[in-house]
């Protein structure tokens, strides 16, 4: 029983250390010569996604970069992408982190959090569940391990809403959760129709460049 256990935490060990490796190494695989010179001048910025699963995180971000919508569900473990994107005049430098919704991996997901920028926290318009989750499962999981890391919040599928229908999230609803939860945007999309996919990343770039600046002030004893 105990060379059981000591095997599988072995296992994790390994998983993780190939993880971290393989992000560490990730601009320098991914990208061409020209375009990593390029992206190495610009301001860099680390965008997560955090969501249920199936909720569309993967098809945002895959959609968003190669221009294609991917007609295969894949469940995603941990994966990278890299875009350049200008936002009111400047260019910047987006390593956009895709992340698993699935109990599984809620050990190894929070490796992905560190020196992120913004998450996106995302839901399914076509899912109540994984609407009522963003405010009970990952604003608390979000802000545990980012306190101070600001959140746009994004509802995928909006091509599946079907007016009037009680099924489907409204966006009345998303704006209330966004007061709850403090989000500093809400952008609905569908990456399937292309639909507002941009919006998604300009909000998060303006929600960074428009975070509050702590001041060096400290408090001081009389």
């Amino acid at each position: 029983m105990n060379r059981l256990i000591s095997y599988n935490k072995a296992l994790a060990q390994q998983s993780i250390l190939s993880y971290c490796k393989r992000n560490i190494r990730f601009n320098e695989l991914r990208m061409p010569n020209n375009h990593n010179n390029r992206m190495a001048h610009l301001r860099p910025l680390k965008i997560t996604t955090v969501g249920d699963g199936m909720v569309g995180k993967t098809c945002l971000l895959i959609t968003y970069t190669a221009n294609s919508f991917p007609e295969e569900y894949v469940p995603t473990v941990f994966d990278n992408h890299a875009t350049i994107i200008t936002v009111d005049g400047k260019e910047y430098n987006l390593t956009l982190w895709d992340t698993a919704g699935q109990e599984d991996y809620e050990r190894l997901r929070p490796l992905s959090y560190p020196n992120t920028d913004c998450f996106l926290i995302c839901y399914s318009i076509s899912s109540r569940a994984s609407f009522d989750n963003v405010l009970s499962k990952w604003y608390p999981e979000v802000r545990h391990f980012s306190p101070n890391v600001p959140i746009v919040l994004v509802g995928t599928k909006m091509d599946l809403r079907v007016a009037g229908s009680e099924k489907f999230v409204t966006t009345q609803e998303a704006k209330k959760m966004k007061a709850k939860i403090k989000a500093y945007g809400l952008v609905e999309c569908s990456a399937k129709k292309q639909v507002h996919l941009g919006d998604v990343f300009y909000e998060a770039v303006r929600a960074v460049e428009r975070k509050p600046k702590h001041s060096g002030h400290r408090c001081q004893f009389l």
